[in-house]
């Protein structure tokens, strides 16, 4: 039951009604026998810098950060860890006596997807499709964690693409390069692990896809961050074709399996967090 010793965590974005993160934490709450709850706070972004205030002032333990305050919280924090400096992005807060510690969690995420389906970067041709936030925190996930071989970036914005794999040579010192859509081909023909970071395939777009059927193959691990519908157009191709299919949601799931941990130092209840992912989604 709440009462005065119970912990609480949350969830800030604009628009926060549609998260799962409520229902993922308090089953995980729950699972491991914690008072401690999760909450959802819808935050406008003028009122931001007002929220982090009343996290300091609560001590509301942790937060889950999403649209659009990724990127503008972390002036308003203490500090912040490697992933999230060098991805320029905040997904999770945790407070430690007043002291607000900034981590990006997405990469890591897709780290466990990778592993729960006995899979790995580390010492791959890895291809990443697209440059944006996902792209940059799987990217350095992948640089840090498991190291590749190397690492292609593809992305349609010139200048994104390029600052990423420049960033991602000067911080890990990995051999990572970036080009346009249009040299997928001969890049996927080369690549042993594909990740597809962009909203490509998303709902309501489900049928869309940025790699025609014919160039995927047996042996190929592709890996799609996408995690609503649960089996994308990619997905599906990709099995087709005889490859490895990753589905996002365990990129969802080990994100949020990692801010518990980051907040409670306790292992997660990962089985039990997924369950209730895929129940909702299923839904």
């Amino acid at each position: 039951m709440i009462g005065a010793k119970t912990r609480v965590c949350a969830v800030i974005g604009d628009p926060v009604e549609h998260s799962l993160s409520p229902a993922i934490h308090n089953a995980a709450f729950e699972a491991r026998g914690l008072d401690w709850v999760y909450v959802a706070f819808r935050v406008s972004p003028e009122r931001l810098p007002a929220a982090i205030g009343g996290m300091r002032a609560l001590g509301i333990r942790g937060l889950s950060v999403t649209i659009p305050h990724k990127v503008a919280i972390i002036p308003l924090l203490d500090r912040v860890d490697d992933l999230a400096r060098w991805t320029g992005s905040v997904n999770t807060v945790a407070n430690d006596g007043g002291l607000l510690t900034g981590h990006s969690t997405d990469g890591r995420g897709a780290l466990a997807a990778l592993r729960g389906a006995g899979e790995s970067c580390g010492g791959r041709r890895v291809l990443v499709l697209g440059s944006g936030g996902a792209a940059r925190a799987i990217s350095f996930a992948v640089a840090r964690e498991t190291p590749p071989a190397s690492l292609e970036i593809l992305g349609i914005v010139p200048e994104e693409r390029e600052r990423l794999a420049r960033d991602l040579v000067e911080k890990t010192g990995i051999a990572a390069v970036a080009g346009p859509m249009d040299r997928l081909p001969g890049a996927l023909e080369g690549a042993e692990v594909l990740i597809q970071a962009s909203p490509v395939g998303m709902h309501p777009k489900v049928d869309e896809t940025l790699v025609p059927r014919r160039l995927l193959r047996p042996g190929l691990v592709v890996f799609d961050a996408v995690y609503t519908p649960l089996r994308t157009r990619l997905l599906r191709e990709a099995e087709e074709a005889g490859a490895k299919a990753v589905p996002g949601v365990g990129m969802f799931v080990g994100q949020a399996a990692a801010q518990f941990e980051l907040w409670t130092g306790e292992d997660a209840p990962v089985r039990v967090m997924e369950e209730v992912v895929l129940a909702r989604l299923r839904g």
